[in-house]
């Protein structure tokens, strides 16, 4: 009883700090934009308005964004440290980030889009993260160990990694930059018209997570005693990385590669909580990750008139510290 008011408590406050930094993130851009100016820019849209206009384009899709990113990234990281039984798994573990790397760089460096759109960047980015996901499910379908197929994921990376290194190598400078830039990560780039894709994309993957929550609580005691207990483990894991390919995918292709949300934020939900019961981690990624990026994006915003700095770097620079104290905390 006392766990369960902790942990309402716990909910309360998170949700408070979150609305408390969406208010922040929307005021923190150099141009001062009203409240009635954001509720205008939305119901009542004057495009020959400034304000509304920089409200509807950029601030309310880039804060839209931070919050899936965040939130999604986290929930991805949850799910393959539970999978893999292992803390410093994240999205990116199973080299699904890397087949977006990879079809971008194409995309960029050679000329050659997959999907000729005014969108190629992007779509070449999802579709890459799908493939690279599928083929992670191929092989997810034969091989027995966690650990086997962790290191399948990390060989893929590595592969691509490779490839990427020679298109650069023949690349043109400005080449060479713009796919710089896009690893870099953005948060900008999001249209407020593909805001409701992203959105039913989004909802879609938590809706599924809530599906694992009994198999996951489950599969925490290990793969020989889930296998006890009726839990088929095949099963789950395909359901998992086809999850973590939904977040992972739809949040580098709009975004570019976001590091160590989905690495640090999961193992601070757990310290936080301090359980194992995976419906009260879900809601707790879903606060402290969107809170995380959404204050991130927020610092970036303020710092612009003096240093512009790319989510990717500065989640980095954040996430990593953080993530070391919480490993040398665990040794202790």
């Amino acid at each position: 009883m006392i766990t369960k008011k902790r942990n309402l408590f716990l909910y309360f406050v998170l949700f408070l700090i979150l609305i408390l930094s969406i208010v922040g993130h929307l005021f923190s851009g150099q141009i001062d934009i009203s409240f009635s100016d954001y509720c205008d820019s939305i119901f009542h849209f004057d495009p020959e308005n400034t304000n509304q206009l920089i409200a509807r384009e950029f601030r309310i899709p880039r804060l839209s964004m931070a919050i899936i990113a965040g939130a999604g990234l986290s929930i991805s990281g949850m799910l393959m440290q539970t999978l893999f039984n292992n803390p410093l798994a994240g999205p990116y573990v199973l080299g699904i980030n890397s087949g977006s790397s990879l079809f971008v760089a194409f995309t960029m460096m050679t000329g050659i889009s997959f999907f000729q759109s005014d969108f190629g960047i992007i779509t070449s980015a999802l579709i890459g993260a799908l493939v690279f996901g599928f083929i992670i499910l191929g092989f997810s379908i034969f091989v027995k160990s966690h650990i086997s197929l962790l290191l399948i994921g990390l060989m893929l990376g590595s592969f691509t990694g490779a490839l990427i290194s020679v298109l650069q190598t023949f690349s043109s400078a400005q080449e060479l930059k713009s796919f710089t830039i896009w690893t870099m990560g953005s948060l900008q780039h999001v249209q407020l018209s593909q805001l409701p894709i992203i959105s039913i994309i989004f909802i879609l993957g938590i809706g599924l997570s809530l599906f694992l929550i009994k198999p996951l609580n489950v599969l925490v005691l290990g793969e020989k005693s889930s296998e006890i207990l009726g839990i088929h483990i095949k099963t789950i894991r395909i359901a998992t990385i086809s999850i973590t390919a939904i977040f992972a995918g739809i949040i580098t292709a709009f975004c570019g590669p976001i590091a160590f949300v989905g690495l640090a934020v999961p193992n601070i939900v757990r310290t936080v909580f301090k359980t194992q019961s995976h419906g009260k981690l879900i809601v707790g990624n879903i606060l402290i990750g969107a809170t995380f990026l959404v204050i991130s994006d927020a610092i970036i915003q303020y710092l612009e008139q003096w240093i512009q700095l790319p989510i990717n770097a500065f989640t980095s620079i954040i996430g990593a510290p953080l993530l070391i104290l919480i490993v040398l905390k665990r040794l202790k």
